[in-house]
């Protein structure tokens, strides 16, 4: 029996499946430099806590991207997955991986001071820069 709340999504290739239960229906997207060469684009994510499933791991390559977080893709068909925080085990799993997600709501965006000139979003959404980013997120030492 599936749960309501249980969004499925897969990679391209379908070598990894995924179940995840998202936080909200919030979308954030971000800009920095790391994002956009993973994704080849800006990074568009659903914060999706800690309650995911994955079929096919064995299909999933990881790379350490930073002392906090790592960052993952298929790896038969490149397909970026998603964003893991080390610490809490917290994933931003990346939202065109999810069937059926018509009900999204795209919010905010981080990493704005990084964002290239050459596209802009029309929606309103809160916006934070590295900075705001780091201020509000970061581990307090």
């Amino acid at each position: 029996m599936s749960d309501a709340n249980e969004k499925h999504g897969r990679c391209l290739c379908g070598a990894v499946q995924i179940v995840a239960k998202p936080v909200s229906n919030r979308v954030g997207v971000c800009h920095c430099d790391m994002c956009r060469r993973h994704s080849g684009g800006p990074l568009m994510a659903i914060d999706c806590g800690t309650d995911v499933s994955i079929e096919g791991a064995d299909s999933i390559t990881l790379y350490d991207s930073s002392p906090w977080a790592e960052r993952a893709f298929c790896a038969k068909c490149g397909t970026s997955l998603f964003y893991r925080l080390k610490e809490s085990g917290q994933y931003s799993m990346s939202a065109g991986i999810f069937d059926d997600m018509d009900d999204l709501v795209f919010d905010s965006q981080i990493f704005i001071d990084e964002k290239p000139s050459y596209y802009e979003f029309a929606n309103e959404t809160t916006n934070m820069t590295g900075a705001e980013v780091f201020a509000k997120y970061a581990p307090k030492a």
